[in-house]
């Protein structure tokens, strides 16, 4: 005579071991998932910055148009002193008592 074999009867013990070392595994799959993670964006990073074979788009002789190179001229250099600043009249400062 044969047993009925259950089929739940077949499964109890996996998960029994998954209720018991159910931590376990969810921490080994983190850090699994996780170094997964890394060395995938590590190997992003490197093939981003990988130079070989590159040539640039701009050329090596730009140039400005004259009235940019007027604006700049100018400008003040960093030692001379600012021009003394008179604020408009009828307006009152807010800053000053």
């Amino acid at each position: 005579m044969k047993k009925d074999i259950n089929p739940s009867s077949l499964f109890n013990p996996i998960v029994n071991a998954f209720k018991k070392y159910s931590l376990t595994i969810f921490i080994v799959i983190l850090v699994m998932g996780l170094g997964a993670a890394i060395l995938m964006l590590s190997s992003a990073l490197q093939k981003a910055s990988d130079t070989s074979g590159y040539t640039p788009t701009t050329t090596a002789s730009s140039s400005f148009d004259q009235t940019t190179i007027n604006r700049i001229k100018q400008l003040n250099s960093s030692d001379t002193a600012p021009s003394d600043y008179t604020p408009p009249t009828g307006r009152i400062n807010p800053f000053s008592e």
